[in-house]
């Protein structure tokens, strides 16, 4: 799909639909949960800075399309600078539609709308997938195991389907590589299927060359060809449930690894990134694209949770201090929050564009520009 666009136009273009649909998505969640608890919105806009495109509702909403295409926002009626400082071209006030004057429990269920939209969508385009072109099946088949590897001194052969690591359940080959990449020289107990019967192993993952001062685990084994069950919408839909549930915890595992060290966090990526997957992605199909637009959507929905002042999370923080206390905080509280939370967002951000550049097409690019 898209193969025959230069790659350059053809990661643009993914970026900005995969990002775009993204975006949309969290603002609705935001926009439905404001008109369910009666909150007018002010303006709904799909990017930042100049606006290109514009047009007024009969709710009085005004919709826009601006040319920064990294974000979104609601702007719902009553939000007013931290400072308190009067915002031009304010529109007139709507008796009861005001967000601030609503309980703080409304107030917070249309921040987490946000959040609980993406995490929708995931499960919808992840049953989407499962209901036409099938789920994957027997992910964890062993279709090559290497001469000399810990896999091969364990008794693992090919044709061997892993169903289990360490008492764990397994379904796709990327949780077998997860449970043994941090555990080089630590004995793991394989249970495996051959034959129609379970065969418990012992492996001992070997370091992986070059991971020395940071050791990976491998145990020399490749994955084979998986096969495709399609599902009923009832069965799609649970397994999209399961799946999204799944990704989430894999996500929030490798945050704490890196915040742990024991995972490198060379592997945080940011809008560059995303841009050169979503490029490779559609070059490969429509099931690729739609299956890395789900990844994304639980990725930007578990942000947006962090309780970082700015995000959601920050947001939903604020609301639960002010549920406990009976009041809101104090405005100069707030303000140095969301101080705060702007300087870490902002430090993510380069950290992020860092390793984009450092360890992706473009950082290659460069090296091999200088030889």
């Amino acid at each position: 799909m898209l193969d025959f666009l230069p790659d350059a136009v053809r990661t643009l273009l993914a970026f900005v639909v995969v990002l775009g649909v993204l975006v949309f998505f969290h603002e609705l969640g935001h926009y439905l949960a404001a008109r369910w608890r009666n909150v007018h919105v002010d303006a709904f806009s799909i990017g930042f800075g100049r606006v290109i495109a514009r047009w007024t509702d009969r709710r009085g909403t005004e919709w826009r399309v601006s040319w920064i295409p990294l974000g979104g926002y609601v702007k719902l009626h009553g939000q007013s600078p931290l400072d308190g400082s009067p915002e031009p071209n304010t529109p007139p006030p709507r008796e009861g539609e005001t967000f601030h004057d609503k309980p703080v429990g409304d107030r917070a269920i249309i921040v987490a709308a946000g959040p609980i939209a993406n995490f929708l969508l995931a499960i919808l385009l992840f049953a989407g997938l499962y209901a036409t072109y099938g789920q994957p099946r027997g992910m964890t088949a062993v279709s090559v195991v290497a001469a000399g590897s810990p896999a091969e001194q364990a008794g693992i052969q090919p044709g061997d389907e892993i169903v289990a690591l360490d008492g764990m359940r397994v379904g796709r080959f990327d949780q077998v590589q997860r449970h043994i990449q941090p555990r080089a020289n630590v004995p793991v107990e394989v249970r495996v299927t051959r034959e129609g019967r379970e065969v418990t192993l012992t492996a001992t993952p070997a370091p992986r060359p070059g991971s020395e001062t940071q050791p990976v685990g491998i145990l020399g084994i490749q994955g084979g060809q998986a096969r495709f069950e399609r599902l009923d919408p009832f069965s799609a839909l649970w397994a999209g449930t399961v799946q999204t549930f799944e990704m989430s915890w894999m996500t929030l595992s490798g945050i704490g690894e890196m915040l742990s060290g024991s995972r490198s966090a060379s592997e945080l990526g940011g809008p560059i990134r995303i841009a050169e997957v979503s490029g490779e992605a559609a070059s490969l199909g429509i099931v690729p694209l739609v299956n890395l637009m789900a990844l994304l959507s639980i990725s930007l929905a578990l942000l947006n949770l962090f309780p970082i002042p700015l995000l959601d999370g920050g947001h939903l923080l604020f609301y639960a201090a002010e549920a406990v206390r009976g009041r809101p905080l104090p405005p100069r509280a707030l303000e140095y929050g969301f101080r705060a939370g702007f300087a870490l967002l902002i430090s993510l951000f380069v950290f992020a564009t860092w390793n984009d550049i450092a360890h992706g097409g473009i950082g290659r690019w460069v090296a091999g520009m200088l030889g």
